[in-house]
């Protein structure tokens, strides 16, 4: 008959090669055989926990806390109260009542020498600042603490789990090559096996390829990525997988691969849903951009809405916003999301103040446009990437066409083409073509014009964002019908070049909304233009503007 003793020993090297469905079984041998102790309660909590059994693991560390603290094992009282803080953030999404474990933890171990458990408590102390609260300094402060514990007691992977928490923290804070740096080293230092700790490595690895996520560095996330899904599915690491695949599915998402994405992201989100919902959630707000880059507007706005307390969830319906020609409600959405975002995140405000720029230079609002356009251009400057590099230029392309200055625009839009496809980023290239193509008919440069419609018009199509084609093969039919280029006015004209253009396609008894598509501006901007030049010709109706500048010689 085997013994507790026996048991334990079974389960505690089941644990080490992964057999977590063996440990799980040696443990509760070990508790049948000998009764409920902390040790056995411990281990079975921990295979649970690598098996998504969400009732075990908590029933098991709440056992195991008390038996510890009944016995006086402060130390091991603290490590249950640690865990616990990580099931009730992560399982439960109950931040409050992680934050209660985490404060028994630290006053256990209050007066005693380092420990690995005053470690753990810090790294998800810090973990629960960033991804609950977005308070940087205090990430960085628990990553630091960590490190020294670390440190102090001989422990790589203590060490390496702050310094990858740091690292995460700088990367969000703008401080991108350093926090970059650091996330590597400790990425290296857990793909290499030197540290011992699954958890730890794992965990390493995810801050790594979200620090990528976050300055559009998908290249090096891909490398990561496929390193980390190698050594999960070795070590059979089920829920870490499984969260890598949504990291996964942005890449691909990123390189316009719709149907492979949409494959991991249906994958991780059933899963998901069953075993950890705080995760799931960005699941579903991932699938909701994809649909919405896919044309799919309607089924993204519910899975938008589905998500809905998720930051990327509001940055989603924003962009929705915009594809729908409603930049009002975009801008009131990218500001909302920018309140919520604190000032220090520097890399999580920047697809934000991305939709906000756009959208202002689309209302013509250059007072709400320029502090967003100056902090996008201040944290590109910092964080260096080309994809963010690529942002910006999108964005000072969209507020240059707004304010007229269409060669402005033609040139940033370039670089934004140019940025974007040295990126791998599929849809965001097109995206840029087909702005380029507009600002290339605003300066009357038609066949250059419809050479970028038609080239997005294709890249749109074979990616499977079905709608964006639909709207560059709308402004190509508009290109080839639209006749001769207006003659300069004679004399001094009123109206700028852009209201004349306007005026000449309001003559051919064009909508409002036909001369957006035409120009690939939004409609509200349409609107805006027309009112200008009612106001400028002195006339109350559109009929009355086309006879007074046919009149004069301005069209």
């Amino acid at each position: 008959m085997t013994s507790d003793h026996d048991a334990l020993a079974a389960g505690r090297d089941a644990l080490a090669r992964g057999a977590w469905d063996d440990a799980r079984r040696h443990f509760e041998a070990a508790l049948a055989a000998g009764g409920e102790t902390p040790e056995a309660l411990e281990g079975l909590g921990m295979a649970a926990w690598w098996l998504q059994d969400v009732r075990v693991t908590l029933d098991a560390r709440e056992r195991a806390y008390r038996l510890y603290h009944e016995a006086g094992d402060r130390i091991g009282a603290a490590r249950m109260a640690s865990w616990l803080a990580d099931d009730h953030a992560w399982f439960r999404a109950e931040p409050a009542v992680a934050a209660g474990w985490l404060q028994r933890g630290y006053r256990l171990l209050e007066g005693l020498p380092p420990t690995a458990e005053l470690g753990w408590c810090h790294v998800r102390d810090g973990e629960i600042a960033f991804l609950y609260h977005g308070d940087l300094a205090a990430a960085q402060r628990h990553g630091r603490q960590a490190v020294e514990a670390g440190r102090a007691i001989g422990s790589l992977d203590v060490e390496m789990y702050g310094v990858a928490l740091e690292g995460l923290a700088l990367v969000a804070a703008g401080e991108v090559a350093l926090g970059l740096r650091a996330l590597d080293e400790a990425s290296a230092a857990a793909i290499g096996r030197e540290m011992r700790d699954p958890v730890a490595v794992a965990s390493v690895c995810c801050y790594l390829i979200s620090a990528c996520e976050r300055v559009r560095d998908f290249g090096r996330a891909a490398q990561w990525c496929a390193r980390v899904r190698d050594f999960c599915e070795r070590w059979r690491f089920g829920w870490i997988l499984t969260y890598c695949r949504l990291h996964h599915a942005a890449i691909l998402v990123w390189r316009g691969a719709f149907p492979e994405a949409e494959a991991e992201l249906s994958a991780a989100i059933d899963e998901l849903t069953a075993t950890r919902p705080p995760i799931a959630v960005e699941g579903f707000v991932r699938l909701a951009e994809l649909r919405r880059r896919q044309g799919r507007l309607d089924e993204a706005e519910r899975l938008f809405a589905q998500a809905d307390a998720h930051p990327l969830a509001l940055l989603g319906q924003a962009a929705l916003a915009l594809d729908r020609d409603d930049p009002a409600a975009a801008a009131a959405l990218a500001d909302r999301l920018l309140r919520r975002t604190p000032a220090g995140d520097r890399t999580g405000r920047v697809p934000a103040l991305e939709v906000a720029v756009v959208a202002y230079a689309a209302l013509g609002d250059a007072e709400g446009l320029r502090p967003h356009l100056a902090e996008l251009q201040a944290t590109a400057r910092d964080v260096g990437t080309a994809p963010v590099r690529a942002a910006l230029a999108f964005a000072e392309g969209a507020a240059a066409a707004a304010a007229g200055h269409h060669d402005s625009a033609r040139r940033r839009f370039e670089d934004a083409v140019d940025l974007y496809r040295a990126s791998g980023a599929a849809f965001e290239a097109a995206q840029a073509r087909l702005a380029l193509a507009g600002a290339l008919s605003a300066l009357d440069r038609r066949a250059e014009a419809e050479r970028e419609a038609g080239g997005a018009r294709d890249a749109l199509a074979s990616i499977g964002a079905g709608r964006g084609a639909e709207r560059a093969a709308a402004l190509l039919a508009d290109l080839a019908a639209a006749p001769a280029p207006a003659a300069p006015a004679r004399g001094d004209s009123p109206l700028s070049r852009r209201e004349r253009e306007v005026l000449a396609l309001v003559a051919r008894g064009l909508t409002n909304a036909d001369i957006a598509a035409r120009l690939v501006v939004s409609e509200h901007t349409v609107h805006r233009h027309v009112a200008n030049i009612l106001t400028k010709l002195g006339v109350s109706s559109r009929a009355a503007a086309v006879a007074r500048a046919t009149r004069d010689g301005l069209i």
